[in-house]
């Protein structure tokens, strides 16, 4: 069988082009990986996605998402996709023991934001920690919040911050930042942030189930000291990976490993792919951003199918 679009990736992207898809009796197939719903499930509190006054909960967001797909005829595999081949038509895509074959593909792979590596890190993600301040910002209006990084994404998160949170402080690792010039400069005149240098985050301590992070220890680099901090947030701002690696050999990535997609459209380097939401967008990653691209690839996919009958 020969499907006629298959959607890698079930964030909002991914499930916004499997919604668009189905309607246009597409029979899309999607193949949902070790984190159907992307990063929005492990997100708490969603309080900027139009048409939840009260806010909703990411998991539930997502789960909304997935219903409505499945409702117009979407068929869901919780697979990881393996390897793909896109050297010939049609696209040839492996999950578990199965071989795919289908005329089109939608990429919605998304990108991970970079992470510390602590088990506390893991446990109390979405009660204290995030890896998006405009996701999350307002939730610390009046708070003292910290800021993991020395990158431009660092200095952007903490700019953003101090709108809400009333102290930020940026804990970088070495003893000057790597953004640029004019971010550095933005950063270190804003009477708000403070920066504590030639640190890195060695423990979180806190409970979700209670008061979410409650203090951060910090460890110099240089002296192996070791001190806690009480603070009420900590914002990781050392960048995102694309998950792209499945495709390097056959697509246009950027330097970072992004997919290029052609100007106001879904569209690849390759006819027949195209792709959707962080995979190809790293300025804005936002939800909402993500599945208008994912609404933008099944339309883009469905012209395509029309150009070949």
């Amino acid at each position: 069988m020969i499907h006629k679009v298959i959607i890698i990736g079930t964030g909002p992207a991914g499930l916004t082009a499997a919604l668009y898809a189905g309607r246009a009796n597409l029979s899309p197939l999607i193949f949902e990986g070790p984190q159907p719903g992307g990063q929005l499930t492990i997100t708490t509190d969603v309080e900027n996605y139009p048409g939840f006054p009260e806010g909703v909960m990411g998991p539930e967001l997502m789960d909304l998402f997935r219903k409505q797909a499945i409702r117009f005829g979407t068929e869901t595999i919780s697979l990881m996709v393996d390897k793909v081949d896109l050297s010939s038509k049609p696209f040839k895509i492996w999950a578990g023991e199965n071989q795919y074959q289908t005329q089109t593909i939608i990429i919605s792979t998304g990108a991970s934001a970079k992470l510390l590596g602590l088990e506390s890190e893991k446990r109390l993600m979405g009660y204290g920690v995030s890896a998006c301040a405009t996701c999350d910002a307002f939730f610390f209006k009046d708070k003292k919040v910290f800021v993991v990084g020395g990158g431009d994404s660092a200095m952007e998160e903490a700019s953003f911050l101090t709108k809400f949170a009333s102290n930020v402080t940026i804990i970088h690792r070495r003893d000057e930042f790597r953004a640029s010039k004019i971010m550095q400069e933005r950063v270190l005149s804003n009477p708000k942030i403070d920066v504590i240098w030639d640190s890195q985050v060695c423990e979180l301590i806190g409970d979700e189930k209670k008061n979410g992070l409650e203090s951060v220890v910090l460890e110099n680099v240089k002296t192996n000291k070791k001190t806690t901090y009480n603070v009420d947030g900590l914002f990781l701002g050392i960048g995102h990976t694309p998950n792209s690696s499945l495709f390097k050999d056959y697509l246009d990535l950027d330097g970072k490993g992004y997919i290029i997609t052609q100007p106001d459209t879904s569209k690849t380097s390759l006819d027949g792919v195209f792709a959707a939401g962080d995979i190809q967008d790293q300025k804005y990653m936002q939800a909402i951003t993500a599945a208008g691209s994912g609404c933008m690839a099944a339309i883009d996919a469905e012209h395509y199918l029309e150009s070949i009958k």
